[in-house]
């Protein structure tokens, strides 16, 4: 090895050859970027699908979006008025031309035409002089057209092309499809546009002692997360085939896991090291390569990232719902909007980027879109919070007045506080004060300014026994 060359981390073992453990935990950071990678790895052998333009908003562009025809396709009219020929006063000719309709006979040199807006103009036109810069006269004999300004040669007339020209690329790949942008793609003459493939991922909801309908009662939880992950991962791209209840069953899970026509597993429990947490002996079975094996992030700690096989990842979440709300925003947004093109994790300290879109020149940069789901934004905190002394802690918050409030329900199993909240923040060992700028993590939906006391917010943090696991 060069002297100063950074070397080359070791590739991830198989589950066999790894223990797991807290002490074996990836930095939040770093966690969040190897998911990225392992998307964007994924991505590169799916092939893009076109659809049309009515189910496009939202996705990104697979391909670039380049013109299959001059804007405009024509010399058109800008404005309602007279389309003439050379120098005026001008005869005028008893027609119109109307837009969508077959285009007038050339003009001669003194000659004008009535012409409302959008229409082809005429051969021989050197200029459109607008209705209100005209006049017209006298009432008997031939009608003549004079301006009341002085008229430019090509004054509000949009020339051909003067947008772009075919095959000219009007935005780059990986933009974000928004409503500019499928009206841009209409006009330039498309049906459909190339997105990438929403990724196809299964929820395998793991536990006996969760229940379906009804109240809790004799030890028995209601099942919080197969509701909830089901949508989250659709507000993040994905197409969820389905959502099954395996419970602690070691084979069934293995089945499920080695059958699944997904692209992405996503398990919720079991990933710690209990008599009935089967995920790493599953994967082990199963021949899968851990990438990720605990996140030195609270709540959800043991959160873990696997590939399976090539183009197929697992990522296990804690059974606690906030946990599990953790390891989403930690593992699967990042690997899913890697799969989609979106914007995707942060780069730790010494990491290396996940692939973007290229930067397009200045004429073609895409219109500003809302922020992806995950994707890192920062605001001051209002009141301080309790750090963990060595990991990361995402804690749901509120919007106020240029500041961001924690919310009092953040423990692991809780979901009260990210219900009410508008993004989690991002806290990093040790806390933050008063004031601090923290990192946030935008949450896949819209969010609106909650009443000031729509949700009780974090009283002054006790000095011991916060529970962050």
């Amino acid at each position: 090895m060069t002297p100063g060359q950074p070397a080359t981390p070791p590739a991830p073992a198989p589950v066999s050859e790894r223990g797991h453990g807290h002490h074996r935990a990836t930095p939040w950071p770093e966690a969040r970027a190897l998911a990225a990678r392992a998307g964007a790895g994924a991505a590169a052998d799916r092939p893009p699908v076109r659809v049309p333009l009515g189910q496009a908003l939202g996705r990104t562009l697979a391909e670039p979006l380049r013109a299959l025809t001059d804007l405009p396709s024509f010399d058109s009219s800008a404005m309602d008025g007279w389309a003439v020929a050379g120098p005026g006063p001008w005869t005028v000719r008893e027609e119109s031309v109307l837009a969508g309709h077959s285009g007038a006979a050339a003009l001669a040199s003194g000659e004008a035409v009535r012409i409302a807006t959008g229409a082809r103009v005429p051969a021989g036109a050197t200029a459109v002089v607008r209705t209100e810069h005209s006049r017209t006269g006298p009432a008997a004999g031939p009608v003549l057209l004079h301006p009341l300004l002085e008229v430019v040669p090509g004054q509000d007339i949009r020339p051909r092309g003067q947008e772009c020209r075919t095959g000219d690329e009007l935005l780059p790949a990986g933009s974000l499809v928004g409503p500019a942008v499928l009206g841009l793609a209409a006009a330039a003459g498309y049906d459909e546009i190339a997105v990438p493939a929403r990724p196809r991922v299964e929820v395998l909801v793991l536990g006996d002692e969760l229940l379906t309908a009804g109240l809790p009662h004799e030890g028995l939880i209601r099942d919080a997360l197969g509701p909830m992950l089901g949508p989250w991962l659709t507000a993040l791209g994905a197409e969820v085939l389905a959502t099954r209840r395996i419970g602690d069953d070691a084979e069934a899970l293995y089945e499920a896991v080695t059958t699944s026509a997904a692209e992405l597993v996503v398990t919720t429990g079991g990933t710690a090291a209990g008599p009935v947490d089967h995920v790493h002996r599953v994967l082990d079975k199963a021949g899968a390569t851990l990438l990720v094996d605990g996140v030195k992030v609270r709540p959800g700690h043991p959160m873990l990232l696997a590939r399976l096989d090539a183009g197929r990842h697992l990522v296990g979440l804690p059974g606690n719902p906030l946990a599990a709300v953790s390891g989403l925003l930690t593992l699967a947004a990042p690997l899913l909007a890697a799969l989609t093109t979106r914007p995707s994790a942060p780069t730790p300290p010494g990491g290396t980027a996940p692939p973007s879109a290229p930067t397009a020149p200045a004429e073609t940069v895409p219109p500003s879109a809302p922020t992806a789901p995950g994707e890192p934004l920062a605001a001051p905190l209002r009141d301080g919070v309790q750090g963990h002394p060595h990991d990361t802690r995402l804690v749901p918050v509120v919007h106020r007045d240029g500041l961001v409030v924690p919310l009092h329900y953040n423990g692991p199993a809780m979901l009260r506080g990210i219900a009410a909240a508008d993004a989690m923040a991002v806290v990093p060992p040790g806390g933050a004060e008063p004031g601090r700028r923290v990192e946030l993590l935008a949450l896949p939906w819209p969010t609106e300014p909650q009443a000031a006391t729509a949700t009780p917010v974090s009283p002054p943090a006790p000095a011991q026994g916060a529970c962050f696991t």
